[in-house]
């Protein structure tokens, strides 16, 4: 394909291709699955103690430190838990895949369109979406989803309906190295390709309802999302947990980031041996790193620039990833300040 030059669309937008909904979290048993209560949260107010770093002033004085150590830090927090004769978390959501992949949500440029359009439709020729959907299988399979809730656990099952294809399937997750993206599981493979096939459709949809079941323990707790609190200052609790209509949740968007947790082709990889979700600047917050950066020409931007008008790229894995961002969707235009 013949390489345009200088025709990055100012406006351009890409609507998401995976949209997951909240999940909802019950308690029950691992041997009688199907009674389910609501889990709600429980307030709860605790005399805690002092634990931060304290000023060299402070911690160097024992007079002080006492003082400091004798008062009281009183908290209100949110928590959740299994009741006294549950033993297992559900978490129920759905997962919506679209396709479409090949039309911008928003283009303004006909000259970029018709170049990225040929390069996606070369895109879905050779590789037809098969390594994408393996792994977003596998990160359903894995039940990566449970995040903290997935440790320490005993059992782990997750069950997957295809709502509109009459389809089922069944994962032990605990067999599955959530950092691995390699699988040859034919079950994992086979709910990979209807993924592959929806992505690679030009308006096709697969509505997946997805059931995990996890063995944490009698009355333990568990965990859903955490509340971002903008004003603390007029907020009551110091812990705030998310839920909907009574019932403890967690984030679409906590979610969706496990689900799209297949970046194993940034170049630290080999060292950090970690997934990553996809991000244009591979970012994980919790680490406080960028793994993909314009100074070594790894982020979303250099790739998809080169990609998008007919520039070649080194590698499969760099397309992949250009191709995971575009599903992630986003809004890509280049500033004409």
């Amino acid at each position: 394909m013949a390489k345009v030059k200088n025709v990055i669309a100012s406006v351009l937008a890409f609507e998401k291709k995976l949209v997951t909904s909240d999940g909802y979290m019950y308690g029950t048993t691992w041997d009688n699955k199907e009674k389910v209560t609501p889990l709600k949260l429980i307030e709860k107010s605790v005399r805690g103690t002092i634990s931060n770093r304290l000023k060299p002033a402070i911690k160097n004085d024992p007079a002080k430190l006492n003082a400091e150590v004798e008062k009281a830090n009183l908290q209100t927090v949110d928590i959740c838990a299994l009741g006294e004769e549950q033993d297992t978390l559900k978490l129920h959501f759905t997962l919506k895949v679209l396709g479409g992949i090949q039309n911008p949500s928003a283009c303004n440029h006909s000259e970029f369109l018709e170049s990225y359009q040929k390069a996606v439709s070369e895109y879905i020729e050779d590789e037809k979406f098969s390594e994408l959907g393996k792994r977003y299988a596998l990160n359903i399979a894995n039940a990566r989803f449970l995040w903290r809730n997935r440790v320490g656990v005993e059992k782990i099952i997750v069950e997957v309906t295809a709502l509109n294809k009459d389809k089922t399937w069944s994962f032990d997750a605990k067999k599955f190295n959530i950092h691995s993206m390699e699988t040859t599981d034919k079950a994992v493979l086979d709910l990979g390709t209807h993924i592959a096939n929806t992505l690679a459709s030009e308006d096709d949809f697969l509505m997946l309802d997805i059931n995990c079941y996890a063995q944490v323990g009698k009355a333990q707790e568990v965990y859903p999302s955490e509340e971002l609190v903008l004003d603390k200052g007029k907020s009551k609790k110091s812990k705030i947990l998310y839920s909907v209509n009574n019932v403890a949740s967690m984030h679409s968007q906590k979610l969706g980031n496990a689900l799209r947790s297949i970046d194993t082709w940034y170049r630290s990889y080999i060292d950090e041996k970690r997934a990553i979700a996809i991000e244009p600047y591979g970012a994980v917050t919790n680490l406080g790193r960028a793994f993909r950066t314009p100074k070594e020409k790894q982020d979303f931007f250099t790739l998809f620039d080169r990609f998008a008008t007919g520039g070649e790229l080194e590698s499969k894995d760099e397309e992949h990833y250009v191709m995971a961002v575009l599903v992630r969707g986003g809004v890509f235009g280049e500033s004409g300040k």
